[in-house]
């Protein structure tokens, strides 16, 4: 709140002449994006076949000035239908994410509110210096989009491969997040810095995007450009301190009598980085990615020690031109925990991601998991991308649970779901296709269907049926 009032004051200047002559005109802006959603969940003790609608409206004020700019911006979700029955007595949980935005909003099938979603000041060339920008509010942030690489095979990569990973403002969701604090910048052409700090807002399922919630972290980056033209790099450096102090039971592998004993605090270090490539190459072009993360720390009373890594290739052929063919394929793996009873925490932990880019049916994330996938993308017009994928999917460890979710959305869960393995690690196969149409600059078309196959991990808790479906159609429209 502090926060807030600074920038109002901050704002009121706006009206001095002084500050006048040296600014933009005021930028109005706005968007409006409503997505229809078909979920057929595993067959489980309740309502796993449902349509609900999805919608939030955005209403955006800024300036620029010479050496600072601002923005307020308003977020209206509101959601349609959402079904009252989508949610099973453990371990089946929620059916579906019908069954999330329906719990997370008191059980309610009709809802919506207005929340402030951005309310910032950025102090532009700081102390004289024009590679230095200090952004303060309520902003947005997504781990690795600190910058956008000028090739545009490695910005493509670092949009759909790398950024939201860790920290995401969640925007597939129908609320979304933000996050209460400030972001340092400096860049001087090739060296890129990130510094933030900040806690983040309630949001992504529940409605009520206002308050903030007792977590907090520290976000460093250091980011360099390597290379030009054709045959371009990346490296990238990071580390981050996640504290989450909301004493509220946590998600992982121990017996329920054992985690509500631990009301500790969450202190976790995460550190790594990754390296992108592309190069021409025999027919086409290749692109390299390498990401990897650490993770040490307390998770709660006990010592958590953790890891993840990705590594994928790509190409794309000159043959079919008019086709603009991507091939990627890819293996993640992220550790699980391999004793519940052991004094240690194993799991990789995901803090505040976007599940949703690496889990295009989202039922599962990096979280003790293992994925190998092949995707196939298209390009046969400037607005038109069409793309498919299938991914096998396993648990890491036998011993540690399924997880599903995206991080804290509210004070009092803990924002993952846990589902035992029943003794296996073969968790489903997913194949789905997508496309996505520009019609012009301000409306834009979407539509996605995936089918999942479950295999000896969600029988185990599925038994009466073990395949999902999920479709959407989604349309956005700017101004």
């Amino acid at each position: 709140m502090r926060t807030f009032l600074f920038i109002g004051l901050v704002m009121a200047g706006m009206g001095v002449p002084a500050l006048a002559q040296d600014a933009s005109p005021l930028k109005i802006t706005g968007s409006y994006r409503v997505r229809a959603e078909g979920w057929k969940w595993f067959e489980g003790q309740g309502d796993n076949q449902y349509l609900f609608l999805g919608n939030i409206a955005k209403f955006s004020l800024a300036r620029d000035h010479q050496s600072w700019d601002w923005q307020a911006e308003l977020a209206a979700p509101f959601l349609l239908g959402m079904p009252s029955q989508a949610i099973a007595p453990a371990p089946q949980l929620q059916l579906g994410l019908g069954g999330i935005y329906n719990g997370a909003n008191d059980r309610r099938s009709n809802t919506g509110m207005v929340f402030p979603k951005q309310l910032w000041v950025r102090w532009k060339a700081l102390g004289g210096d024009e590679r230095q920008s200090l952004k303060l509010g309520r902003l947005e942030f997504n781990d690795a989009t600190e910058v956008v690489p000028a090739n545009a095979t490695l910005a493509t990569v670092k949009r759909l491969r790398i950024g939201h990973r860790l920290i995401g403002t969640f925007p597939w969701t129908h609320v979304g997040r933000s996050f209460d604090g400030g972001d340092y910048r400096f860049n001087s052409g090739r060296n890129h810095v990130a510094l933030v700090g900040a806690m983040p807002t309630r949001g992504a399922f529940q409605v009520d995007g206002w308050g903030r919630m007792n977590i907090a972290f520290g976000h460093g980056s250091y980011t360099r450009q390597t290379g030009g033209g054709a045959n371009a790099g990346e490296l990238r450096l990071l580390g981050i301190y996640y504290h989450d102090w909301r004493g509220v039971l946590k998600t992982d592998s121990r017996t329920v009598a054992a985690r509500r004993a631990d009301a500790g605090d969450l202190r976790l270090f995460t550190f790594g980085g990754h390296y992108i490539h592309t190069a021409p190459g025999a027919g086409g072009s290749w692109d390299v990615m390498l990401w990897g993360m650490g993770q040490t720390g307390e998770w709660g009373a006990l010592a958590h020690r953790a890891w993840s890594t990705d590594l994928e290739l790509g190409y794309q052929p000159k043959a079919l031109a008019k086709l603009k063919p991507w091939l990627r394929v890819g293996y993640t793996r992220s550790s699980g925990d391999d004793d519940p009873n052991d004094g240690r925490h194993g799991t990789f932990f995901q803090m505040l991601p976007t599940p949703r880019p690496f889990a295009m049916t989202p039922f599962f994330n990096m979280m003790n998991s293992e994925d190998s996938y092949a995707t196939l993308m298209i390009r046969p017009h400037k607005q038109w991308t069409v793309r498919g994928e299938a991914h096998v999917l396993r648990l890491t460890s036998a011993r540690d649970l399924w997880y599903q979710g995206g991080g804290a959305f509210q004070p009092w869960t803990f924002g993952y779901i846990g589902r035992p393995s029943g003794g296996a690690r073969r968790l489903a196969n997913l194949y789905d296709v997508s496309a996505d149409y520009t019609v012009n600059g301000n409306w834009a078309l979407s539509a996605y269907l995936g089918f999942t196959d479950g295999r000896a991990v969600v029988r185990s808790i599925y038994p009466a049926g073990d395949n999902t479906t999920f479709g959407y159609l989604e349309s956005t429209w700017k101004w």
